[in-house]
């Protein structure tokens, strides 16, 4: 957002640099159905220095009533118009009440800021962090943002089982299938194997899926989305009993992310395994199960914390 009456009406042009930042990392991520955007990548506890460059347009004399540098995260919910919820901000005036008749920068540091979530960029809803100059005038502000992305690195506390599931139709069809576990890193593979117990019926195909579920709101007013990020075809065939089918699935090559649960009470992301049967009349039978993804540091090209990554 430049100015609240848009570009043309905006006498400066405002320009936001980050200390460092053609040698920090960079993530290229959807924003929008058909357009990506490249932005810099920080981490929780890092500082947020850089400068602000203010250009005034045409040799003009801006009054202004002081001039603030924001650092604001905000959760916003696509469904509910102009509906952003910050839920972390910090502010610093770099200018008192004056005239700008020149360009003229600013330096400004966020010093060791926390980031507790990562960013997101989801179907109804939007996690972002964002450094925010605002020009504070008599009629209306002038306003610039500018976006950064942030990794999180919480690793799952739980034991990490293996999973185990029954797919059943009575005197018909068993299946069991495994998994070597149930909490997988954005780089790892999934491996398993399912067990053709009793197959009375003619099965045509199998599918292995990988859907992202993403919640958001409360009750009564509950949205669910859900994509499938990849699908993987286990087996073309018909099956016979005592049949064993292995499954090695790498995820490095998916735009996969952390499983987030209740963050900041607005919304959760989660992942699913759903195993899917299609017989020769196109029937089609689902197994679902719950995996946790999470962030390593050392795939993104970060150090490694001392016995968490193991």
């Amino acid at each position: 957002m430049e100015s609240l009456f848009g570009i043309s009406s905006t006498p400066v042009d405002i320009e936001v640099l980050f200390q460092d930042e053609d040698k920090r990392k960079h993530i290229d991520t959807k924003v929008e159905k058909d357009r990506r955007e490249r932005y810099p990548v920080y981490l929780d506890g890092e500082s947020v220095v850089g400068k602000v460059i203010i250009k005034v347009r045409g040799g003009k004399k801006i009054e202004h009533y002081g001039i603030r540098v924001e650092f604001i995260g905000s959760i916003d919910m696509f469904y509910e118009k102009s509906k952003s919820y910050h839920f972390m901000s910090s502010s610093q005036e770099v200018a008192s009440p004056g005239e700008l008749t020149q360009t003229t920068s600013f330096d400004f540091e966020f010093k060791n800021v926390e980031k507790q979530y990562e960013s997101y960029n989801g179907i109804n809803v939007r996690l972002r962090y964002f450094v925010c100059v605002r020009i504070a005038r008599r009629l209306a502000d002038i306003v610039r943002e500018r976006d950064i992305w942030v990794y999180s690195y919480k690793m799952p506390i739980e034991i990490n089982n293996s999973i185990k599931m029954e797919v059943g139709i009575e005197d018909c069809l068993h299946i069991d299938f495994e998994y070597n576990k149930s909490k997988y890193h954005l780089k790892d593979v999934i491996v398993g194997k399912i067990y053709f117990l009793l197959v009375r019926i003619k099965i045509k195909t199998m599918e292995l899926t990988i859907i992202r579920r993403e919640t958001t709101g409360s009750l009564p007013n509950l949205y669910n989305e859900s994509e499938n990020i990849m699908k993987f075809e286990i087996m073309d065939g018909a099956p016979v009993k005592g049949e064993t089918i292995p499954i090695r699935l790498f995820l490095g090559g998916f735009e996969l992310g952390p499983t987030f649960r209740d963050i900041n009470k607005k919304f959760s992301i989660r992942y699913y395994l759903n195993l899917v049967l299609i017989d020769e009349e196109n029937r089609r039978y689902f197994k679902q199960q719950e995996i946790t993804m999470f962030r390593r540091k050392i795939d993104d090209g970060y150090p490694a914390d001392i016995n968490s990554e193991e």
